[in-house]
């Protein structure tokens, strides 16, 4: 056993060296000084599944810009090169990180498992560009999906590239009115205020499209903190639910949902996130047909582009516990690598004025970043679980023998919402 575990250790560090030699050679074969974009997320802890899986995406996305020979401005061609801080899944850590960046004088933050931790670091950003304007920050969010962040609170120095919580419960809203089999209701989200708004928008769509349905439950649990939700599960299936929505995400997701199978839980589940992060797995056959997910892309969206991309990610992640890649994330590195051209700078307000109104197409997702609240305008998939084989399931997740189809897709213009943002602009 010692043997093989130095032989293990050996082989990991052969692997990781050859990981970071080539983020090392990626950096280095652009001449310019990189222009670094900190990544403030929760690395460690409970939620470091989600973190690590953004983070993939993101040197995914910042390895294919500098593949192309990085971005030129005007004093020449820069890399880009992604900076990682470790929040640990807490506002206050993430405070501290925003700091250190700041210290570092990087000017773009990227974050987003977490819309607690957005508030908190878009706050203290629009505190920190109006008191030091020669230190500006520009906030990208990939993830972080409480409407308010685009509508009351919005701010000329964030821009979010995921759906929002609304944008995502209309989606599922229109699956379910179609399912006239589902007549109860059961909401089951984490304590913040990403899940209470879910619950709230949930209750507005189905009193929407489907008034006759009824909520028979509406519960919100501790984040990332229940180790077993099986009291959950029977409180659900005591309400004789027919369907559970939920926001859950990361290892809250991960453990409901083994939950549910073990205890032999038949409702639907209707869910933001249930195609990643191992869920599939722990569902299995209990899973098929009956767990629904939203998201701007999947490994099965039709077309050759789609698969190209896709492939392009498996090869360079080949390890099936690293196969979930966050498209958004791309087009956010991909945009603002745009932006900084067009900017011809790394200034952030200049970048933000490039961003403003831009529109992204590459070959298979068409996508513009709304002015008005910098939201950014995307398709939107719902998808159901199935065997990978069946029709329209060509790929598995994460090597799970299980993927998803597509069942509602959603063009950007169809999955717009109004904004009551009144942006101030410097």
């Amino acid at each position: 056993m010692t043997m093989r575990w130095r032989y293990g250790v050996m082989a990991a560090v052969v692997v990781l060296s050859t990981l970071s030699l080539r983020a090392a050679q990626a950096v280095s074969a652009v001449p310019g000084k990189p222009i670094q974009l900190a990544m403030i997320e929760g690395l460690s802890g409970p939620f470091a599944n989600a973190g690590n899986a953004m983070q993939r995406s993101l040197r995914f996305g910042i390895e294919r810009v500098n593949a192309r020979g990085g971005v030129k401005l005007a004093d020449g061609v820069h890399p880009l090169e992604l900076v990682t801080l470790d929040s640990k899944g807490s506002a206050e850590e993430a405070l501290v990180q925003l700091r250190a960046a700041a210290d570092r004088h990087i000017g773009f933050i990227l974050q987003g498992n977490s819309s607690a931790v957005a508030m908190a670091l878009l706050g203290a950003i629009d505190r920190q560009n109006a008191r030091e304007p020669a230190r500006r920050m520009l906030f990208l969010n990939y993830s972080a999906a409480d409407p308010a962040l685009t509508n009351d609170m919005c701010s000329f120095w964030h821009f979010r590239f995921d759906a929002h919580a609304g944008m995502r419960t209309d989606a599922l809203a229109d699956v379910i009115q179609r399912d006239q089999s589902i007549k109860r209701v059961y909401l089951l989200n984490q304590a913040y205020s990403f899940g209470r708004d879910v619950s709230t928008l949930t209750r507005t769509a189905l009193a929407s499209h489907r008034p006759d349905i009824a909520i028979v439950g509406d519960e919100f649990h501790p984040v990332g903190r229940v180790k077993d939700f099986t009291p959950y599960i029977a409180k659900i299936r005591a309400s004789g639910a027919d369907a559970v929505v939920t926001g859950n995400w990361g290892s809250d997701l991960t453990l409901l949902v083994k939950a549910a199978r073990e205890q032999g839980l038949t409702a639907r589940f209707y869910t933001f996130y249930g195609n990643s992060l191992g869920a599939p797995a722990a569902l299995g056959d209990a899973g098929v047909k009956r767990v629904l997910a939203v998201a701007e892309w999947h490994p099965n969206v039709d077309g050759k582009a789609s698969a190209a991309w896709y492939g392009a990610f498996r090869q360079r992640f080949p390890a099936a516990s690293d196969d979930y890649p966050v498209l958004r994330l791309d087009v956010l590195v991909q945009m603002l690598a745009t932006a900084l051209e067009r900017a011809g700078s790394a200034q952030p307000e200049a970048v933000a004025r490039a961003l403003e109104g831009m529109k992204f197409d590459n070959g298979f997702h068409v996508s513009w970043m709304r002015a008005s609240d910098h939201q950014l305008m995307q398709p939107l998939y719902v998808m159901e679980m199935d065997r990978r084989g069946t029709p329209s399931v060509r790929f598995d997740n994460e090597g799970s023998g299980y993927g998803f189809r597509t069942v509602l897709a959603l063009t950007a213009e169809q999955s717009a919402l109004p904004t009551t943002c009144r942006m101030k602009r410097p």
